[in-house]
């Protein structure tokens, strides 16, 4: 699917099944931008059981533009809430596409709040400071932090950069308040525990950023 909803149990739906089983009420609509990721998170359901090519997420080619664009104009907008760029992999690999929509999105419905979903690693991947690139287009950007220390993150991460992924990820955070009204770091519930938790949110608060705790998903 190139967008969805999402549902209790942590179920991907197309729309039409979502307000078939939901006929009231706004959600949010999902852009599944791509399959491609640089991390490897141990915790990431992509890695903890066959869901690859089984999942209604998994993309077998490489999606076009415009086929992303037929999608969103498809999509039953008077429904929609919010706009999210996250899917089965990390957005910013296809940064391109991912900015060209994010544009499309706000030119269509400019009323519509957006939210990127990222490791925020796309510094590193693309060798320059990005964050510019959302200006005026992105409301929220919402960055896993994951750990309190560079050796944590990488082996939860798995991050292909190495533990230099840590600092570029939290200098990401920091580029991006320039241009970004809501700069979020998250952290799993469950992956960690309360200490771990407590110096996430020390290392938010001395950062001025918010902290999230997102809930596990193990199915």
């Amino acid at each position: 699917m190139l967008v969805y909803a999402t549902h209790e149990g942590g179920r991907y739906l197309p729309f039409a099944e979502s307000l078939r089983i939901q006929p009231e009420g706004k959600r949010n609509l999902y852009v599944n931008v791509t399959n491609e990721c640089n991390c490897a998170c141990t915790f990431c359901l992509r890695n903890m059981k066959k869901m690859a090519e089984e999942s209604s997420l998994w993309l077998k080619k490489k999606p076009t533009v415009e086929e992303f664009k037929k999608a969103l104009d498809e999509a039953p907008w008077d429904y929609i809430k919010e706009v999210v760029f996250c899917g089965f992999g990390e957005p910013t690999m296809q940064l391109g596409t991912l900015v060209e929509l994010l544009h499309y999105v706000k030119e269509k419905h400019p009323e519509l709040p957006t939210r990127l979903n990222t490791n925020g690693l796309g510094e590193l991947e693309y060798g320059r400071e990005i964050s510019k690139d959302f200006q005026g287009v992105l409301d929220t950007v919402s960055i896993s932090l994951n750990a309190s220390n560079a050796q944590r993150y990488y082996a939860l991460t798995r991050a292909k950069y190495g533990e230099k992924s840590y600092q570029a990820m939290l200098d990401f955070a920091e580029h991006s308040k320039k241009y970004i009204p809501q700069v979020v770091l998250t952290i799993v519930d469950q992956v960690e525990g309360p200490d771990e938790i407590a110096r996430c949110q020390e290392i938010c608060q001395e950062r001025g950023l918010t902290l999230r705790i997102r809930p596990y998903e193990d199915n």
